[in-house]
């Protein structure tokens, strides 16, 4: 007997990859459960499905910064902080340090993060906490469909009391802008190609190279466009060098009603003849509306 699930939650997560940096992800999970009738004539309650194996799945990868363990250009070290890590990233292209508390990361047994290795690793964390009775379990992970321009971001927000206190995590989102009343397919396209890959930080959490807190091979290996990144949250102390090329600093917190203000007055700044509306998206079916 099958039982399913689709649109179970939707995991909002940033990964590391050596083409493309820190990559902001925005995966729609569906779960189909194979198994014997229990007691209640069930293959598992939809309570548990939705309650359980979502808060497993979350636990797992949501909101957390997705490391492929098996990447050359990846090492991973105790920080002189109890319960943090350095996470040292030092690609040809794309060079990224990290000092995060533990439960910010989550490293899979892979030389690359793609649907397929992340639906391995949560498929056999799940297993492992399920009832006798459910012998299979599969997931279907997806990108939301998305007719129109889109951006992969990635950030953290100190003044969060939950995970998104953490540095890097991220997600894939879509935006609307509109000019005078009307659709602006061109200023979408602009901002979507701008924040494609992007690391969105604040501008007030900027900090000198003296003041962050990295492993002393990363400091070793930072490059002349490396910018540093510190502030403390209730999880811990979170640290970030990031390369120009891949940043963008704000004039606000990242929060998706603060991005889409900022979208609006960078607008407005450039053709203040015109008024302007944005649908900032932070993930799937979820976001913020600005106007300037």
């Amino acid at each position: 007997m099958q039982l399913f699930v689709n649109d179970l939650t939707v995991i909002d997560f940033s990964y590391l990859c050596e083409e493309r940096g820190v990559v902001g992800e925005s995966w729609i999970v569906d779960v189909l459960l194979s198994g014997d009738l229990n007691a209640e004539s069930m293959v598992l309650d939809f309570g548990i499905v939705k309650k359980q194996i979502k808060a497993i799945i979350d636990d797992s990868v949501d909101h957390k910064l997705v490391l492929p363990a098996n990447s050359n250009a990846l090492v991973v070290t105790e920080s002189k902080r109890s319960e943090h890590l350095y996470v040292d990233f030092n690609g040809p292209d794309h060079a990224l340090f990290l000092q995060s508390p533990k439960q910010a990361f989550v490293s899979i047994d892979t030389d690359k993060i793609t649907e397929e290795s992340v639906t391995r690793y949560l498929e056999t964390v799940i297993k492992q906490q399920l009832p006798e009775n459910v012998q299979g379990i599969k997931l279907g992970l997806r990108a939301e469909v998305i007719d129109g321009d889109y951006y992969h971001y990635t950030h953290g927000l100190k003044k969060h009391d939950g995970n998104c206190q953490r540095i890097a995590h991220g997600h894939r989102s879509k935006i609307s802008i509109y000019r005078d009343g009307e659709i602006a397919r061109d200023l979408e396209r602009d901002w979507a190609k701008r924040w494609a890959d992007i690391y969105l930080a604040t501008d007030s959490d900027q900090v000198s190279f003296d003041e962050v807190e990295l492993s002393e091979v990363a400091k070793a290996n930072i490059r002349p466009d490396h910018l540093f990144f510190s502030y403390y949250a209730p999880q811990g102390r979170f640290d970030i060098a990031v390369q120009k090329h891949t940043l963008e600093i704000v004039d606000c917190d990242s929060t998706v009603e603060l991005l889409a203000d900022y979208i609006a007055r960078q607008l407005k700044q450039k053709a203040p003849q015109h008024t302007y509306q944005v649908v900032a998206y932070e993930g799937v079916g979820k976001g913020a509306i600005a106007s300037a």
